[in-house]
């Protein structure tokens, strides 16, 4: 989809002066605003649940014990810690030892942090800008639907975003004014961002630095010290805890999820590092072309797992940025539009480009970084072309991105089978709208506002449609996909992903139908979303779908998206949601233990952790694939009688092998993780009588066989 845009005027014909004081609807129009954003991300919040309880589970561990909070321990007894930094923890460890374990007490921290991105991107814009443009900005951002899916959920990215446009923020007052404490202060926040998701937070980087050195109003020599200053101020608050963690006695810490060697520093530049650029991530379960997460390309973030989640202006973000960088190639070095159009253009085209090669782990809702950068560009483009509407280029190129948008969200809306009407709809309005633009300055005045109207529904109705319907759709699981149920596309979570589109073949979650192998990969049918939905029936494995993990055959992908599911032993994406007869069995007694139980996997151990708000061991970590603990640590901790029972047929141990779906498996890739979990569930079988509770087989470990 190309599109040409008309040759601007060489000069800027200087649009009418931007407001020095506030005009009378500009604080009543921002208030509307956070106020409309805060009804999206607040509405019927709790029935997400615990959203992903693998977080959920960190945070109530942390609001028992402080160590726990510290580290990101998995849970209260410190074993082992989640295998990201814990920042956003520590958010929703203070939320939930203040206001108790809830839904709403884990959840609202994040749609609040989602209401302070849209007002900082707001007052961001609008320093530069005007009001109108951050207003439109503060508008894009809240409406993308991965950013509802993010706001009303609780992985670490809202935090990330919230930070980073605040470092955008300084990095605007920098540039203004020129004084060192607001570069500073940037470098902070950014450094600060490093706590939410490690090294993803760095990829801003080059465009903050970049636009200080260009644009600063200070000589070049002050310019670089202050830089230095900021590089100062990043390495530190992204490094102290670094440094605390790697000095701290590893006996006297929990185990580093995540690492294979109980490293904080492997586990910042491998695994959440640059394992995620190469796909060389040893303890991962990728494989495959793309890490196993989708084909790399320029098209990655438009194609059918990440295009519905921030993709819908992005053509038109891109069109403007253009638009800024001609408009201002013959300004000062100083000039605030380009320097504006410098930041988050970086930001968008550098982040853009990483998510796109990326060969490791990236999952759809990581867009959600991209998507304050599209606000800030399209409100200061769209603004600036309707200041300079009287230019009939200006006109014409305005008209076109309305166009190319609008039809690109066609696009997008045809890829599902929600909302057909919308499919025509809001193409239409939107090319009707463009061309109207055309001769938008011979209209009567008081028609423009009506066309103005027609242009926003064109140009956001379509986000606003999905984003709406994101926030009317409970989401769960490790890998959550914005949009309504049954949308189509995407990684679907376990009872909150879309339909077809998640990961089928041999590893299904309880009350999934494991595909058996055959000759080609048909596809599955997708579960229904919800927070106890069943699961999807994955798709049958290619015939030559045989993984090289250890003893474990790898099946192809096909279809079948994870489903919820009430009961059962949860899974490598999936919590359990154990019934009340298991729940009293495992909090029998549990005064007398370190651990209440012991469960591969740490979404496995989430469930548990969660019904029973006791320490839950997760043996392996995430994956099930880091050796913490050994099993010769288990037998011991056994043999001290510090965990009580063994939750059975929870994790993968080993990953799961397994190449593209469609077209028949390709085969598993080793990524070398420890096979400890399968060593221990395999001596925990052999030593210890099973019972099943609530149709889960669970051992006794204070009870072998021979007794």
């Amino acid at each position: 989809m190309t599109t040409t845009v008309p040759a601007l005027p060489a000069a800027d014909p200087a649009p009418p002066a931007l407001p020095r004081s506030p005009r009378r609807w500009d604080r009543p129009a921002l208030a509307a605003l956070l106020v409309a954003a805060a009804v999206l991300y607040l509405w019927d919040l709790g029935a997400s649940g615990w959203a992903n309880a693998f977080y959920s589970a960190a945070a109530q561990a942390g609001s028992v014990s402080w160590k726990a909070w510290f580290f990101g321990s998995s849970d209260a007894a410190g074993a082992i810690t989640v295998d990201k930094t814990p920042g956003a923890l520590w958010v929703m460890g203070l939320s939930v030892r203040i206001f108790g374990l809830s839904s709403w007490s884990i959840l609202v921290p994040q749609a609040l942090m989602g209401v302070g991105s849209v007002w900082v991107l707001h007052n961001t814009v609008r320093r530069v800008a005007g009001p109108a443009a951050g207003l439109l900005a503060g508008a894009v951002l809240a409406l993308t639907p991965v950013a509802v899916l993010i706001f009303r959920f609780d992985n670490p990215d809202a935090l990330l975003v919230l930070l980073l446009v605040g470092a955008a923020y300084a990095t605007t007052r920098a540039v203004e004014d020129g004084r060192t404490r607001w570069v500073v202060l940037a470098g902070a926040l950014v450094g600060f961002g490093f706590m939410a998701k490690m090294l993803q937070t760095f990829l801003v980087v080059p465009a903050f630095a970049g636009v200080w050195l260009l644009a600063a109003p200070a000589g070049l020599g002050r310019r670089i010290r202050d830089l230095a200053v900021a590089g100062v101020a990043l390495v530190v608050t992204a490094g102290w805890w670094v440094l605390v963690v790697a000095l701290w006695p590893a006996a006297d810490r929990p185990y580093i999820g995540g690492s294979q060697t109980d490293s904080v520093l492997e586990l910042a530049l491998g695994y959440n590092g640059f394992g995620r650029l190469t796909g060389d991530e040893t303890g991962s379960v990728g494989g495959g072309p793309g890490g196993g997460w989708g084909e790399t390309g320029i098209g990655r973030l438009f194609g059918s797992e990440m295009g519905s989640e921030a993709s819908w202006l992005i053509p038109a973000a891109l069109i403007l940025l253009v638009v800024l960088l001609r408009l201002t190639r013959r300004g000062p070095r100083t000039g605030p539009l380009r320097a504006a159009a410098l930041l988050w253009g970086g930001w968008l085209v550098v982040t853009a480009a990483v998510f796109s090669f990326a060969a490791g782990i990236i999952h759809p809702y990581y867009t959600v970084a991209l998507a304050p950068a599209i606000g800030a560009l399209v409100g200061i483009g769209v603004v600036q072309l309707w200041r300079r509407r009287f230019d009939a280029r200006a006109r014409a190129t305005l008209a076109a991105t309305l166009a190319v948008t609008a039809s690109w969200a066609g696009i997008l809306l045809a890829r599902t089978s929600w909302q057909p009407w919308l499919t025509w709809a809001v193409p239409i309005v939107g090319i009707l709208a463009a061309a109207a633009l055309l001769g938008v300055h011979r209209l009567p005045r008081l028609v423009v506002p009506m066309v103005v109207v027609a242009a926003l529904l064109g140009g956001v109705g379509g986000p606003a449609a999905y984003a709406v319907a994101t926030a009317a759709t409970p989401h769960t699981g490790a890998i959550p996909s914005s949009g309504p149920a049954g949308a189509g596309g995407g990684f679907g979570g376990p009872g909150g992903g879309r339909g077809p589109g998640g990961f089928g073949g041999q590893f299904a979650p309880p009350g999934g139908t494991v595909g058996a192998p055959g000759t080609n990969t048909a596809p599955g049918a997708g579960g229904p979303a919800g927070t106890n939905g069943p699961a999807g029936t994955n798709g049958a494995a290619g015939a030559d779908g045989q993984g090289t993990r250890r003893d474990r055959a790898g099946t192809g992908t096909g279809a079948g998206g994870f489903g919820g599911g009430r009961g059962g032993a949860g899974g490598l994406l999936g919590a359990p949601t154990p019934g009340a007869a298991l729940t009293a069995l495992l909090s029998r007694d549990a005064g007398s233990y370190t651990w209440a139980a012991a469960a591969v996997g740490s979404n496995s151990a989430a469930g548990y952790q969660l019904a029973t708000q006791l320490p839950v061991m997760a043996v392996g970590g995430f994956n099930g694939t880091d050796p913490a603990p050994t099993p010769e640590q288990f037998q011991e901790l056994v043999a001290q009688r510090r965990i009580h029972w063994f939750a059975a047929g929870s994790g993968f141990g080993g990953g799961f092998g397994g190449g593209t779906g469609g077209t028949g498996g390709t085969g598993g890739t080793d990524t070398g993780g420890s096979d400890a979990s399968e060593r221990i569930t395999a001596w925990v079988e052999a030593t210890f009588t099973p019972t099943t509770v609530d149709g889960v087989t669970v051992y006794d470990l204070t009870a072998p066989v021979a007794a």
